[in-house]
């Protein structure tokens, strides 16, 4: 290690459609053929499941918004474009299960796209290059690569609007939260925190690989990756815990957290110079790849980020009770922000003491799709919403997975040694460990990844100095030929 590697090093360890059935759409809001009165006409990529995921909500919520139209409907499954079908029962919808041929339509003025992960970022360029607006889910990106690569494209289409679908950014309460903040109403900030506490059982193991749906068109699913041999049950959605696809939960419900704890600092417009995770898959054995218990920490100064994803439930191993508890709250995902004189815990500012001193109503991001439809109407949209927020937030998760990926299984006695100059990881850490022995898992025979500590340089946004060759090969991965990811 160069000397400023070891002086980053040293700072950082002492540093501081809800179910099918909701398809049903009224039918006066289909009533118009497409372009008719002016109005926003869209294309849903990616429904889910039974068409009971993402896509499916947004299929049904912009259908309902005033002067905006779905009028093209694509997934890689016919099976789940038949179930829309049959609710919809409109003849000025078409259904397509490849999304090149939804974007050849000039009909449609703006695409959403839900598809998983992997496939975000391929089709958000192909989008801005046919001429469409472009909604894209989150995460933005599969890696930070592919990120930057829509930040380039969606500067080359400044009269095209991309917009995330981290929803927090359109609840008004966050706003008014960053302004009480400011105030210095409870002191010097200390700590950022962001939590994912969802219960995540095991996804099982196949033994021998499966093969995909017989009515998936498995070569448009793959799209970036090759068609590889399928290991897993539950086709559709348990790709999430697989590399290939997947970001495991920090890249799945973790961006709406990261996000609100990056903004929370001031909303830093670069990654921070380090990261590293600690975690592992804990409880079972099955053919998922990704961590369900894993804690990052950020090197954003001079407050730093911990993130912490929790997929096992409270105790015992009881995913049918209830998931864990901090600082008063149980579950879901959380934002923390915690000071010298009091925090923010998600809706509410509490003194040292833990007297509540503010309340902030939040509307979950109520209005984000109108957001979107709004900065079409104006043809511009604010920072807040635009790619490179999506892709800085979904970089995050990206840093601490490659973090992890480029680690090794060590003791708990080495990590705490490893970390023990830092108060604030390894509170999070013996939190971490208390969490395993609750749910029964013996920590004499566990050894927790210890990522690789990264270090970052944020403006060409690639990995530098000790472990930076490995942690750069998972930050920009191979593409297959038809489904390359182009330079703007």
């Amino acid at each position: 290690m160069s000397t400023a590697q070891h002086s980053n090093r040293r700072r950082f360890l002492q540093g501081s459609l809800a179910g099918a059935a909701t398809l049903a759409v009224s039918p006066r809001l289909w009533a118009q053929a497409p372009g008719a009165n002016g109005d926003i006409r869209l294309g849903i990529i990616g429904i889910g499941e039974n068409a009971n995921g993402r896509g499916s909500n947004h299929l049904k919520e912009f259908g309902e918004k005033k002067g905006c139209r779905v009028v093209g409907v694509c997934d890689a499954d016919s099976a789940v474009l038949d179930i829309v079908k049959g609710k919809l029962k409109n003849p000025d919808v078409q259904y397509y299960q490849d999304y090149r041929k939804l974007l050849e339509n000039k009909d449609i003025d703006a695409v959403v796209i839900a598809t998983p992960n992997h496939t975000h970022t391929l089709i958000s360029i192909a989008a801005l290059q046919a001429g469409k607006h472009v909604y894209v889910e989150k995460p933005v990106s599969h890696n930070l690569w592919e990120g930057r690569k829509l930040v380039e494209h969606a500067a080359k289409y400044p009269h095209l609007i991309v917009q995330h679908g981290m929803q927090r950014r359109s609840d008004h309460a966050w706003e008014e939260i960053m302004a009480y903040v400011k105030t210095g109403a409870l002191g010097k900030p200390v700590v950022s925190r962001g939590l994912c506490y969802k219960l995540r059982d095991t996804i099982g193991k196949v033994g021998t690989p499966v093969a995909p749906p017989s009515t998936v068109d498995y070569n448009l699913w793959s799209g970036t990756r090759p068609e590889l041999p399928v290991h897993r049950k539950r086709f559709h959605y348990d790709w999430h815990w697989q590399w290939e696809y997947g970001n495991g939960d920090i890249g799945n419900q973790g961006p709406h957290q990261l996000d609100v704890a990056r903004w929370l600092i001031g909303d830093p417009q670069a990654c921070p110079d380090n990261v590293l995770s600690i975690g592992g898959r804990f409880g079972y054995d099955d053919d998922a790849t990704t961590a369900n218990t894993q804690i990052a920490f950020y090197d954003f100064k001079p407050v730093p980020v911990i993130f912490e994803v929790r997929g096992l439930p409270d105790k015992d191993m009881n995913f049918r009770g209830r998931v864990s508890t901090f600082r008063g709250k149980t579950g879901g995902a959380i934002n923390i922000f915690e000071c010298e004189g009091g925090s923010i815990v998600e809706s509410k500012a509490y003194d040292k003491d833990g007297r509540e001193m503010a309340k902030f109503e939040k509307n979950d991001g109520a209005e984000h799709q109108d957001r979107f439809l709004k900065a079409l109407r104006e043809g511009k949209s604010a920072a807040t919403h635009n790619a490179l927020t999506g892709h800085l937030s979904a970089g995050l998760a990206h840093m601490a997975n490659h973090s992890h990926r480029c680690g090794a299984e060590t003791s708990i006695a080495d990590i705490k040694a490893k970390i023990g100059g830092n108060a604030l990881f390894s509170e999070t850490f013996d939190r971490l460990l208390t969490h395993l022995t609750d749910n029964k898992i013996d920590l004499a025979g566990v050894k927790p990844v210890l990522g690789a500590f990264l270090s970052m340089d944020p403006v060409k946004e690639i990995y530098t100095g000790e472990n930076a060759a490995m942690a750069n090969k998972f930050n920009s991965e191979e593409y297959r030929a038809g489904f390359t990811i182009p330079h703007a």
